[in-house]
């Protein structure tokens, strides 16, 4: 093992116990990785250096093209804005803030040029999430769209020593105006290939955000696994999708993958059914990333678009009905590669190529992994028997200091939270989560979370929320159970005000879209709160 390239210790510190990490599993060919690898070269710089510097990588919504050399140059920039204005040290945490942009992208390979460690945040995060991200992971820096300022700079507060610097807003300080005085070369920071990369915040049962880290190796490893053994993408395709990169489905589908092999990626800063349905026309978008919500949204505007562009088309973040399959394959003619992962494991670990995907299953393991269906004492059940998914490969869980390492990794196999079963002939189907967490329209929503927002209501007494099933939409929304205080009227214009209250304390998306008053929450003798209820009301 190479020695560490980051003089900040923060993140290796606070990696998890030997005991406590998942077994790592190299065996495929192209997986012998060097001791030292920086992904930035893997991913920019080499196609350069080998004769593809004048190919597209980076088309903006307006149709704007970077080509890998002008994408190199603008992150070799911000590279020095970091080291030489901003005095960043190998191993600082830099958080990134924007809508899915080129200059994110710039930006996310400048942090790994320079040897820090990369912390995107979703743009949709408000003040207190901003805080958490902040505080967990000590941030040192951050780098912000001026038009996503105003949270941050309240969640600055909690971190007054963290530097703060902005592009967009047209001063002489601002990122571009600082990057543009800086020369376009810069030497890489010649990192470990185990030398953490970023930090992936996923929200817990708990309601406490979990931090996942991942190694430089690993961002290679899931090009290796999924991306060149189920998704057989080519360097003439053009990736789009609507997760923000700050989800690793969307950080693979939109930024890896693509870069991996020299292809180039459509960014969308809305990626509304409008907005995507536009965009594969108009930018003739061939592999397509997205959640089971927008294909079913979506399939009603095949006839009407030119989608001949479009050729891979894959879906995460919740299971895939097999009646929005059968759909999406009719009006399309191709057949989505469903898949699961999870932000633990960095991106996809069971998904079939498109010629092998079933309606209603999320296909075989992904060469390079193994995936088992266990009991509840980790011995492996037979076929048909549904129990908890278990995987192991060349990604695995590593926890920023959290004891939830422990449940979800065990024995060297990682845990993520699934009931599945396996057939005789491999196929994987998803049964149900095995935790509390609520996946709605493609997003993790910890229900915890939800009524810590809602508790700050100075009308609610106590509340819990749930998962409820949306047939409509072949999703699950988010509901709450809310006791008020004494004198409150429970009314319509109370509901508004208490859903209003929620996206304005947390992400829009993780607010409520329905809640029911109640004089009560169903608990046990020991004042244990008895969810199960709650879901069967639902």
């Amino acid at each position: 093992m190479a020695e560490s390239a980051h003089l900040d210790t923060f993140a290796r510190d606070r990696l998890p116990a030997e005991a406590l990490l998942p077994r790592f599993a190299f065996t495929l060919p192209r997986m012998r990785y060097p001791d030292r690898i920086n992904a930035a070269w893997y991913f920019l710089d080499r196609h350069i250096e080998e004769g593809r510097g004048d190919r597209p990588c980076a088309i903006a919504e307006d149709g704007t093209t970077y080509s890998y050399r002008e994408m190199m140059e603008w992150a070799n920039r911000i590279a020095r804005v970091l080291v030489e204005d901003f005095a960043l040290v190998t191993g600082n945490r830099v958080l990134l803030r924007s809508a899915n942009t080129p200059t994110l992208l710039a930006c996310w390979f400048a942090v790994l040029k320079a040897g820090g460690i990369v912390v995107t945040t979703m743009p949709l995060y408000r003040t207190q999430e901003l805080q958490t991200v902040s505080e967990r992971a000590r941030v040192a820096i951050a780098l912000c769209d001026a038009r996503l300022a105003e949270e941050l700079e309240r969640a600055r507060a909690s971190r007054p020593e963290m530097t703060i610097c902005y592009w967009g807003d047209g001063s002489d300080e601002s990122l571009e105006r600082r990057a543009a005085h800086k020369r376009p070369n810069f030497e890489n920071v010649a990192t470990a290939a185990e030398d953490v990369a970023l930090i992936a915040f996923t929200s817990g049962t708990t309601g406490l955000p979990k931090a996942a880290m991942h190694v430089h190796r690993d961002l290679l490893a899931t090009c290796d696994s999924f991306g060149a053994e189920v998704l057989k993408a080519d360097p003439e395709d053009r990736f789009s999708g609507s997760p923000p990169l700050a989800f690793t489905y969307g950080l693979g589908g939109i930024l890896l993958f693509p870069f991996a092999i020299g292809a180039s990626t459509v960014l969308l800063e809305r990626a509304g059914t409008e907005e995507l349905a536009a965009a594969i026309e108009r930018h003739q978008i061939s592999v397509l990333f997205t959640a089971p919500i927008a294909y079913r949204a979506l399939t009603s505007h095949a006839s009407k678009r030119d989608w001949s562009s479009l050729r891979i088309c894959v879906s995460a973040g919740e299971t895939l009905p097999g009646v929005v399959w059968e759909a999406w394959r009719a009006a399309t003619g191709i057949s989505i590669v469903d898949g699961i992962g999870s932000t633990e494991m960095l991106h996809i670990f069971i998904a079939s190529p498109a010629d092998a995907t079933r309606a209603g299953s999320t296909g075989r393991v992904v060469p390079g992994y193994v995936a088992q269906i266990h009991d509840e004492f980790g011995n492996e059940v037979p076929a048909g028997t549904v129990g908890r998914l278990a995987v192991y490969g060349p990604t695995g869980c590593r926890y920023l200091d959290d004891e939830r390492q422990r449940t979800y990794v065990r024995n060297g196999w990682n845990y993520p939270g699934d009931a599945y079963s396996v057939d005789g002939d491999g196929y994987f189907t998803y049964v149900a989560r095995a935790d509390d967490m609520i996946v709605s329209a493609g997003f993790n929503v910890s229900g915890p979370e939800v009524e810590q927002a809602l508790l700050l209501h100075a009308d609610v007494l106590e509340c819990a929320v749930v998962g409820k099933p949306d047939p409509a939409h072949h999703t699950t929304m988010v509901k709450a159970f809310v006791v008020l205080r004494a004198g409150r009227n429970g009314d319509d214009a109370c509901i508004a005000e208490l859903i209003e209250h929620c996206k304005a304390t947390i992400a829009p998306f993780k607010a409520p879209r329905e809640i029911e008053i109640i004089d009560a929450l169903p608990r046990t003798a020991t004042g244990k709160l008895q969810r199960y209820k709650l879901r069967e009301r639902s």
